[in-house]
């Protein structure tokens, strides 16, 4: 299936990828957060997470999801064991959700962090959340509680930032506060209508 319609949401961990997918919600768009997919994912197949990775993994029927966050940010080849099973079941529930909107020949956004790093999805509209470097850190260890260390291979972990921000169709700065997001997250609204009139 094409994603012709659709809008890949991107920028780098701690971003502020879903403060943007709440007000572009507001503004009326369809969001495919492949996040909340991959974590229903996750769940569902947590038996295959235990067979992987081992049964420590699993709590209550259920993915730690903080531990595994901290072995795979750890380890390139664990995290590439947990891609190679993840992102076709991702991309799979994402190719139904987006059905819908591709049928009505709507605009919809779908919130992709690794867009770039992945390149599963055919996409030529991509939009991206962007803050310094070191606003990135800052956030990341605020949010999460997480040493400097830990945040900068999470961090790491990812394509550079700025140059994501270079090979995007358009930049939402997320660099001051949320007023200037506001206004930025308009600016990219009003771009969007004008392409689809």
């Amino acid at each position: 299936m094409s994603f012709k319609n659709a809008i890949a949401l991107t920028g780098g961990i701690a971003t502020g990828k879903s403060t943007v997918s709440s007000m572009l919600e507001l503004h009326g768009f369809k969001i495919i957060d492949a996040d909340k997919v991959a974590h229903q994912m996750l769940d569902i197949h947590a038996d295959k997470i235990a067979d992987i990775f081992g049964d420590g993994y699993i709590h209550e029927g259920k993915v730690n999801r903080k531990k595994l966050g901290t072995l795979i940010f750890s380890d390139k080849n664990e995290r590439l064991k947990l891609e190679a099973l993840l992102h076709p079941l991702i991309k799979e529930e994402i190719q139904k959700q987006a059905f819908p909107y591709e049928r009505k020949n709507i605009p919809y956004i779908i919130d992709i962090p690794l867009f770039f790093e992945k390149k599963s999805y055919d996409i030529d509209e991509v939009v991206i959340v962007y803050c310094t470097k070191e606003q990135q850190l800052q956030r990341l260890v605020e949010r999460e509680g997480l040493s400097e260390i830990d945040a900068q291979k999470r961090i790491g972990a990812q394509m550079d930032i700025d140059e994501k921000k270079e090979v995007a169709s358009f930049v939402i700065e997320n660099t001051e506060n949320i007023k200037h997001l506001e206004t930025e997250v308009e600016k990219f609204v009003i771009y969007v209508q004008k392409k689809n009139q």
